[in-house]
């Protein structure tokens, strides 16, 4: 019988408070979807971004049972190549709804081989590649500096080539007030980048030593339909060996200053980066396909 309706979930993830982190969509496909009903679901869930997962066997494993997937990611406009809140969205319904008792899970994805382990009750860690950044420099690099901070100073400027990333410092004179602050023109930035080099800007800040964080973020990637994405696990693939230069040290806790805001220790191990954090269930239910 042709496939009518996909069940789907809402997760916020690196958080334990509903309705805060990120959201996510995340559906679980025992029988795949075409690529363009994919995204006509990411559009009508309009979160910044919607996962596909599905079970990388001969047809014989289940949801339960299998420890190897295919993910991908879908923003309402675009497919992406790295989603690390809808990663940990995905992990989360496998393990929490969908009674996976593995205790690491594998997801085969555009950026490789991604794992999902469970750490007790509350907590996974994500096993990502690490997307060091690069000092750079562009003719209309001080408009995207202008557009996105207006008068503060920038300490530093990077870019990651393989995300396609840019990584703006804030001055250590500054605060997290400052850096919640900031209010770009999105429609401006989309006007003076596009050559495709940049697809999302990492806004990040050392933080003090009051607080228990080594740094903080915000991230904006309009080029990819997401106007402000509340907590991304992909920038941090960029941050974390960024700040490691900084700090000369491999573990981080780090705080994403959006409005929703959320939390996540971070730690460098080789070239790879474990992103851990907690999820909150938000919903579940089904959408008709047809």
């Amino acid at each position: 019988m042709e496939q009518s309706s996909v069940t789907v979930f809402v997760v916020d993830a690196f958080t334990n408070e509903l309705f805060s982190g990120n959201p996510a969509a995340v559906c679980c496909l025992e029988n795949d979807i075409p690529d363009t009903l994919k995204s006509k679901i990411a559009a009508e869930m309009n979160l910044s971004e919607t996962a596909f997962a599905t079970i990388d066997s001969d047809g014989s494993e289940t949801f339960e049972k299998s420890t190897k997937f295919g993910l991908r990611w879908f923003t309402p406009s675009h497919e992406v190549d790295l989603c690390g809140h809808a990663t940990l969205a995905t992990a989360a319904v496998i393990f929490h709804k969908l009674g996976n008792k593995e205790k690491t899970i594998e997801f085969k994805t555009r950026s490789g081989i991604l794992k999902a382990i469970q750490e007790g009750e509350s907590s996974i860690t994500l096993d990502f590649p690490i997307n060091p950044p690069a000092p750079y420099e562009a003719e209309n690099l001080p408009d995207i500096v202008r557009i996105v901070v207006g008068n503060l100073e920038i300490q530093e400027v990077q870019h990651s080539a393989t995300t396609k990333k840019l990584l703006l410092r804030l001055a250590d004179k500054y605060n997290r007030q400052d850096l919640e602050s900031l209010s770009p023109s999105l429609q401006d930035l989309l006007a003076v980048e596009k050559s495709g080099v940049v697809k999302g800007v990492i806004v990040t800040l050392q933080a003090n030593d009051k607080e228990n964080f080594d740094f903080y973020s915000r991230y904006f990637a309009p080029w990819v339909g997401i106007p402000e994405d509340p907590v991304t696990g992909s920038a941090h693939t960029v941050l974390a060996p960024y700040w490691q230069t900084v700090y000369n040290k491999h573990h981080f806790r780090a705080r994403q200053c959006s409005k929703r805001g959320g939390d996540l220790n971070i730690e460098i191990v080789e070239q790879r980066v474990k992103l851990t954090g907690q999820v909150a269930h938000v919903l579940e239910g089904t959408i008709r396909i047809k």
